[in-house]
């Protein structure tokens, strides 16, 4: 991961010019600042509401940790954070970022920090200040993206916030929110980024029934069947691959589901449909910490927001080892429980953030998470987002230093969308107490004339699994005529409560949970290395486990050095 590491500066030395480059960069189309025409500023205006027909249910718990924090006028996001005068705005200051500007437009942070008398009178205090600044438009503020989250999150706060105060005040919110819904309706339709679509179309629900009594349902359901049918697979998962957007889409379908019963109107066949298969996908991602795996744009979300979700289910989740559609497969035994990535990236626009982590897994016994990848986090910087992308940041192999799919600029929004790889599969074997699962794909196979197959064996109660993996030419494809050896590595990046000592025979990895494991490999040169880890909300450094190695390039895979086989085996 080192590799990785070094392309990016450290958030503190960057000025203001570096910090706009890497915005353009990693943002692309959505990161502009967004503009309206005259006659699109006369569209915004128009009569607001006079009180509100329903307020939605907030089913999420909140950060206490955060809101206490927001309380002290300590902003922190990601690596970065300022600490305000009381009573001041964080839009009155400076901010270190355009990301770190970004989330705070968004007020991801409001249900958080509206906690007890003080906490709601400040958060009133900031809204009431933004909508005085930044009301009426403003290009960064206004993007639809944020536009969308702030909306989403406002009506999230329900009458603590929107109906708090003097009339004055109060019409001034329900003006601004009214004229915020009317720009997502008048943008929506030309967005090409699917987290917009989605969520502006969610919020166009939530306005009909909180704002307009129901007015325009039709049209705002219709428009959110279309996302459903255009982003949910059949099995349940997003098309994006990521766990996290798997728990975002079923807590806005829930909340909008709630809503609805209460509005007195009948819950939409299509919206009953989904949230169970949702459901199901939610828990196959479950690790055993209680929070999700780390997959495609995933995160630790906090245990007790997955569990918020899974509870509102009206049976059981159905529960499954294969996720075909998502391309998943999922072993446990006992404690022991592996989820690895044997799918391909998703169609454009949706690979825009897809990374390249072509049968990679993730470990963990029980509430111990052992291998993982170097996640992902909303909160960290965008060249850190952009940075996890590689093949290098998960636990999988590496040739010639190549990424196993292929980054190509999607023209529509400047960004770096994910192909591939070729020839993905997995089978599985179940027989008595054994598991196989036998992967692999083409990736290499253009380059270097290569296969990468892997295979993993559980055995007993989920005390050991092994592995290998190993670089194979097909038996149709002729030699190749530069034999000069191609240089890999194999990497498995531990998660941050893991300590790893190397041993003459074997490294020990001891987790936090007092679980004890064993990595051993026949591989000469296996080291220890720092990486990094991000699914916790800031940039961690670990440390991964390095099998490096030359292969033959006409090698069948049969014998080292084409041929690599490790396991992890628990101490007693």
């Amino acid at each position: 991961m080192s590799d990785i590491g070094e392309e990016f500066q450290a958030d503190r030395t960057r000025t203001s010019s570096d910090d706009a480059a890497l915005w353009r960069r990693f943002r692309g189309v959505a990161g502009e600042d967004a503009k309206v025409s005259t006659l699109q500023k006369l569209k915004l205006t128009g009569s607001a509401p006079t009180a509100y027909s329903l307020h939605l249910k907030n089913l999420l718990p909140p950060d206490d940790r955060r809101g206490e924090a927001l309380l002290r006028d300590i902003w922190r996001i990601g690596q970065q954070r300022i600490v305000l005068q009381p009573g001041q705005s964080p839009w009155s200051v400076e901010m270190p970022s355009r990301h770190f500007a970004d989330r705070v437009h968004r007020f991801g942070w409001a249900c958080d920090l509206a906690q007890g008398e003080a906490g709601k009178a400040r958060l009133i205090a900031l809204t009431d200040d933004w909508v005085s600044k930044f009301g009426k438009f403003h290009g960064f503020a206004w993007r639809l993206e944020p536009t969308t989250s702030r909306c989403w999150n406002w009506l999230r706060c329900g009458p603590d916030l929107l109906e708090a105060g003097d009339d004055d005040v109060r019409t001034a919110r329900l003006e601004s929110l009214s004229r915020q819904l009317r720009y997502i309706q008048e943008t929506l339709g030309a967005a090409n980024d699917p987290k917009s679509r989605w969520l502006g179309a969610v919020v166009l629900v939530a306005g009909s029934l909180c704002l307009r009594a129901g007015s325009g349902l039709g049209d705002a359901l219709d428009r959110l069947e279309a996302e459903c049918t255009a982003q949910i697979l059949p099995d349940g998962g997003h098309v994006t691959r990521s766990p996290a957007h798997v728990l975002t889409a079923l807590i806005h379908l829930q909340t909008l589901s709630d809503a609805l019963q209460r509005a007195g109107r009948p819950v939409p066949d299509w919206m009953d449909r989904w949230i169970p298969r949702i459901g199901a996908m939610l828990a196959f991602f479950q690790a055993g910490d209680g929070a999700l795996n780390t997959f495609h744009d995933g995160d630790e979300s906090r245990p007790e927001v997955v569990n918020a979700a899974l509870d509102r289910l009206s049976a059981p989740p159905r529960k499954f080892m294969f996720a075909p559609k998502s391309g998943f497969q999922k072993v446990e035994k006992g404690d022991l429980r592996l989820v690895l990535d044997c799918g391909e990236a998703p169609p454009r626009p949706f690979g825009d953030h897809a990374r390249a982590g072509a049968l990679g897994f993730e470990l963990s016994d029980g509430p111990a998470r052992i291998v993982t990848s170097c996640g992902y986090s909303a909160e960290v910087n965008v060249d850190w987002q952009a940075a996890v992308r590689r093949t290098s940041a998960h636990s999988t192999l590496i040739l010639g230093g190549r990424d196993s799919g292929v980054f190509i600029v999607n023209d529509e929004t400047r960004l770096r969308a994910l192909i591939g790889p070729e020839g993905i599969a997995a089978k599985r074997l179940e027989e008595a107490a054994e598991i196989w699962l036998d992967a692999q794909h083409a990736g290499y196979k253009a380059a270097y004339g290569l296969l990468h197959r892997r295979r993993i064996f559980i055995s007993g109660e989920g005390d050991r699994l092994t592995g290998e993996d190993s670089l194979v030419r097909p038996v149709a494809q002729t030699p190749a005529d530069d034999k000069k050896p191609i240089p890999f590595e194999i990497r498995f990046h531990l998660h941050p409560t893991v300590t790893a000592m190397m041993g003459k025979d074997a490294i020990r990895l001891m987790c936090d949970t007092g679980h004890v494991w064993r990595f051993r490999t026949s591989h000469e040169g296996a080291r220890l290395e720092k990486t990094v880890y991000l699914a916790r909300g800031i940039v961690e450094q670990p440390e991964q486990i390095v099998l490096a190695g030359f292969a033959d390039p006409n090698g069948d895979g049969s014998q080292p050095p084409n041929c690599i086989r490790w396991a992890f085996v628990r101490e007693a």
